[in-house]
């Protein structure tokens, strides 16, 4: 490292120091500086222990570990006086920052409310089609009404009972007819098949139909 680089890197710390004005260690100041400036730790130490014997900045020990700090007597004294107004304009902005905060959370809710919502071409679309289809349904609505041949609970019952009642009939009379062929057909010397076709008999099954449920 030359010597114009030992002196920026001294001039750079001192000012760090002195703008920070709080106590750091030899690898806090590496670390906070390394990055910007890519000074080796070699090069922070020697301008730290440069500084503390010129006397531009101050030196402590704790147990094996240095401190070093801006001279105070550069600072103005700060009186009771200062310190309180310090201590209001601290509490005023600790007050504002959490005003501030407490808004960002509402926008950020707002934002992800808005987010999860239609836009207004995508709600002027949905809205469309709702329309049309509450159309289509006052259309068929309207053709129902219409209908002449509307057909009330009780005639819709008394068609259900009729119904019911023809089934009941047609399998009363198919049991006594097969009742009836079988009987016939004990004594028959024909097949059954012929019996019928003499007699003309058609079936249920010759015209692929079935006596329904009930």
């Amino acid at each position: 490292m030359s010597k114009q680089k030992d002196s920026t890197a001294t001039s750079v710390i001192l000012k760090y120091l002195t703008d920070q004005n709080r106590p750091y260690s030899a690898q806090d100041v590496f670390g906070n500086l390394q990055r910007e400036h890519h000074f080796g730790k070699t090069v922070v130490v020697k301008a730290l222990e440069q500084l503390a014997h010129d006397g531009k900045i101050k030196e402590k020990a704790y147990g094996k570990q240095k401190i070093y700090f801006a001279d105070q007597s550069q600072f103005t004294a700060v009186g009771e006086a200062d310190l309180k107004a310090l201590d209001n304009q601290i509490r005023e902005l600790s007050e504002k920052f959490q005003s501030v905060q407490q808004s960002c959370r509402q926008m950020e809710a707002e934002l992800k409310v808005l987010s999860n919502s239609m836009t207004t071409e995508e709600m002027s679309a949905e809205i469309a089609a709702l329309k049309q289809e509450c159309a289509s349904y006052q259309a068929r609505l309207q053709k129902i009404k219409s209908t002449s041949n509307h057909v009330t609970p009780e005639e819709k019952e008394q068609v259900y009972n009729e119904r019911k009642r023809f089934v009941k009939e047609w399998r009363k009379r198919k049991r006594m007819a097969t009742d009836l062929i079988d009987a016939i057909l004990e004594g028959y010397p024909k097949s059954k098949k012929q019996f019928f076709e003499e007699l003309g008999i058609e079936t249920d099954e010759d015209h692929s139909v079935s006596v329904p449920d009930l």
